[in-house]
């Protein structure tokens, strides 16, 4: 019972259909064996397939057409190519995450998948195929590896090397490198896959001829993409191989199909004559993308050219610019240093002016606390101080007078800064100093009369 679900589940997988009871009565009408159940599905798809004929040329529009009549061989050489358009299947198309853009000469694709992965990833999508859609993309490229592993694990590296990628993205690197996309299905049950895998497609001249002029795809028939691939080319006998380009309308041109065991010397002789006839629509392809490029290079030469010197005018400017402010801020800076040095001398002036305004009025306030000059007479002493400078100033003071009335009489004149000297006596020395400003001239034996001597302080 195990295994007829396990049959059942891979057949499903394989082919896509849902429908239990339909995969059930097909598999029991060929005893539960896989490959001819899926073999019966493959052929009957095939006839529902829908070929479309094309030229040959850069455009697919005009030059003379070469019907391909024949589902077995190709013809022989000089007999010209056989175009068929062949529509791809939905879910291969949708497999593919990006939008394949044309070349001329290459067509253009327009993938419709993303755009349904999408919505159903937002919710949009009531159809129920953004999972599936996620699957496929994930799928084709796991798929893709799977069968490059099995192949190098069997044959080694001397077949082609096949790209281990979806069918959809192996065809846009086929059209990004102006390459024709050749094609493997793989039939592993096959009784001819092992002969011709081995004998032709592993043969040194062979394979090195495909790694050179072809981008190479390859898949499983009993894998999902290589199945439905196997249906979209009508694959009737194993081995088989194709040779395809990049169409329009999510298709693909068929230039060659290969059917059945072929030796290494028909094999190379059907693609070489494939290549050589191909050249009038890849070589101009090539050609003008060259050309493309070699205008884009320009075009970006010239525009870098533009930027470095718009760069280099924009620089000058901005050097311009920066000297020029900063003479702007050297010339405020001395302007405001010339206004602060100007305001500085003013405020000094001005505070010279309050002190000496000040002092004016403490000299005056002085000379009138010593009240008018007393006449001689035993209470009055005499009073000599001489200054530095050697000028005397005398006056008469009542013996009950203060030392401090000396200094105010000093201070008075105008002629010392206050409180910068000392009031002496000589003989004996004596100084008169804060201690004794409030002493009596009489109660320091000034009197009658004194003679003082100015004694600045250091």
């Amino acid at each position: 019972m195990s295994n007829t679900t396990d049959t059942l589940a891979q057949f499903q997988q394989i082919t896509g259909l849902h429908d239990t009871d339909l995969c059930t009565e097909i598999l029991s009408a060929h005893q539960w064996n896989l490959e001819q159940a899926i073999s019966t599905i493959t052929s009957s798809s095939s006839s529902s397939s829908d070929f479309e004929h094309i030229n040959p040329t850069n455009n697919f529009e005009h030059s003379e057409f070469i019907p391909d009549n024949t589902a077995g061989p190709p013809d022989p050489p000089g007999l010209g190519l056989a175009w068929k358009l062949i529509s791809l299947p939905v879910s291969i198309v949708s497999g593919s995450l990006g939008l394949v853009s044309g070349a001329v000469g290459l067509g253009l694709w327009a993938v419709g998948g993303v755009v349904s992965y999408s919505l159903g990833m937002i919710g949009l999508n009531n159809s129920g195929e953004a999972s599936d859609t996620l699957v496929a993309v994930s799928g084709s490229v796991s798929e893709a590896r799977e069968f490059v592993r099995r192949f190098e694990s069997e044959y080694g590296d001397r077949g082609p090397r096949f790209v281990a990628e979806g069918f959809m993205d192996a065809l846009e690197r086929s059209r990004r490198e102006f390459k024709l996309l050749f094609v493997y299905l793989h039939s592993p049950d096959h009784p001819d896959t092992e002969w011709f895998c081995e004998g032709s497609l592993c043969d040194e001249v062979v394979s090195s001829f495909v790694n050179e002029n072809f981008v190479a795809w390859g898949g499983s028939v009993k894998a999902s993409e290589g199945f439905k691939m196997s249906n979209s080319l009508k694959a009737s006998r194993f081995p088989f191989c194709a040779v395809v380009m990049a169409a329009s309308n999510q298709r693909i041109a068929l230039l060659q199909q290969v059917e059945g065991p072929k030796s290494p010397e028909e094999m190379l002789t059907m693609l070489q004559r494939v290549v050589e006839e191909s050249a009038s629509v890849l070589l101009p392809a090539r050609l003008d993308a060259e050309e493309r490029r070699n205008n884009m290079r320009l075009r970006e030469e010239q525009d870098a050219a533009y930027q470095a010197a718009l760069e280099a005018d924009e620089a000058r400017e901005r050097q311009r610019r920066e000297e020029q402010e900063q003479v702007e801020r050297e010339a405020a800076e001395a302007e405001r240093k010339q206004k602060e040095e100007e305001e500085a001398r003013e405020r000094t002036a001005r505070e010279a002016a309050e002190r000496e305004a000040q002092l004016i009025k403490l000299r005056e306030e002085k000379s009138l606390s010593l009240g008018p000059e007393p006449e001689k007479g035993p209470d009055v002493t005499q009073v000599l101080v001489r200054l530095p400078n050697g000028e005397r100033k005398g006056r008469r003071f009542h013996s009950t007078t203060t030392i401090q009335s000396l200094y105010d009489f000093v201070d008075s004149s105008g002629t010392l800064e206050m409180g910068s000297y000392t009031l002496v006596t000589n003989f004996p020395r004596v100084l008169y100093g804060p201690d004794k400003l409030s002493l009596t001239l009489k109660e320091v034996g000034l009197h009658p009369q004194a003679s003082l001597f100015v004694e600045m302080k250091s």
